[in-house]
């Protein structure tokens, strides 16, 4: 045994161990407004945050010092500072990298555990809707802000010519939409055209139609329960599949229910983890989360379901150009991509 490797690999643990919880404390902070209400980046002393939050100040100090030695939070004489940078990312809700809202995510891997031991020992199934809640919250929370950074800016006009259609008027259908970010955020966008969201989970559809009435768009923007293979209508121009064709026990089946659904000249805008096509490839920071979330997560919701495909969140642009070419689909190329995402448009 190599003792300095032992050693190496002992340190990476305790650093590792060290996120998990301090992640749990990123979730506190988020949910009790402590991250917030330092977004001034003026300094505080714990008794201040706690009167402001209205929260225990010994527990609060001590939920500080976890920060400081993360370095989320500076320290200095017994008065703490949330400093632009990390406010981005913890405070500020329309940031495009504000992460502390989805890291609720991570709760629901823990909460499931007992279910996921099941899985692992059984037939490998739980499906999406039989996790706990915080997970379809956190989700929603976890994507939103990238999609609002990128995809009318720059996912959007990678496709060919689907801004024009949208400008003037197009139907969109978006598949497996959730809690209807995507959808809301596109139909804000493009005033002349109309969207229909389509979800399996009908707490999702409830809370996607909230989202659409609070943000003003709802006599453009609809949503219905729906399988990925069986969702109604046609003639749509453009058909989306948001972070959530991996998940699917049958993305093929799914693939060509948009082929049968789109006009012809329409577009499929696929949008998934960012992944090479080898596992070799993959192995950096954003492929363990991403292989993480997917045995938790993703690859057991596939397994749930018919045909059982389990493409996995780190499937890769081969893998799935090969699910849009059985499904019929003679075109496929990968429009643009960001360090999370891959942006794949696929053509009739």
């Amino acid at each position: 045994m190599d003792e300095a490797k032992l050693n190496e690999f002992m340190g990476k643990l305790v650093v590792d161990m060290g996120g998990a919880a301090i992640l749990a404390n990123v979730i506190l902070g988020e949910e009790l407004g402590l991250y917030r209400a330092m977004a001034d980046g003026q300094a505080v002393t714990p008794e201040q945050l706690a009167e402001r939050t209205g929260c225990n100040a010994r527990l609060v100090r001590e939920w500080l010092s976890g920060q400081a030695a993360s370095g989320y939070v500076e320290h200095d004489h017994g008065r703490f500072r949330l400093p632009e940078e990390q406010a981005m990312a913890l405070a500020i809700e329309d940031s495009p990298v504000y992460v502390a809202g989805g890291a609720s995510v991570l709760s629901s891997m823990y909460l499931d555990k007992d279910k996921l031991v099941a899985a692992m020992r059984g037939d490998g199934a739980l499906s999406w809707g039989d996790h706990h809640p915080c997970l379809f919250s956190g989700t929603e929370r976890f994507f939103r802000p990238g999609y609002r950074a990128h995809l009318v800016s720059e996912w959007l006009p990678a496709l060919d010519g689907v801004v024009e259609k949208l400008e003037r008027g197009a139907k969109v259908a978006d598949i497996g939409c959730g809690h209807g970010a995507s959808s809301v955020i596109m139909a804000q966008a493009f005033p002349k055209s109309t969207f229909l969201g389509f979800d399996f989970h009908e707490p999702s559809i409830a809370q996607a139609r909230k989202r659409a009435e609070e943000a003003g768009v709802a006599e453009r923007v609809s949503f219905a329960k729906s399988t990925a293979r069986e969702f109604p209508g046609g003639d749509f121009d453009l058909v989306c599949f948001f972070d959530c064709l991996h998940d699917m026990g049958d993305p093929v089946g799914a693939a060509h229910r948009a082929h049968e659904a789109l006009k012809p000249g329409g577009t499929v805008l696929l949008v998934e983890p960012f992944a090479n096509d080898n596992l070799d490839d993959n192995i950096n920071p954003v492929g363990r989360m991403f292989y993480a979330a997917s045995t938790c997560i993703c690859t057991p919701n596939s397994l749930s379901q018919e045909v059982k495909l389990g493409l996995g969140a780190q499937a890769g642009e081969r893998r799935l150009a090969h699910v849009f070419a059985e499904a019929g689909f003679k075109r496929f190329r990968r429009a643009t991509e960001t360090p999370f995402n891959l942006v794949l448009e696929a053509r009739k």
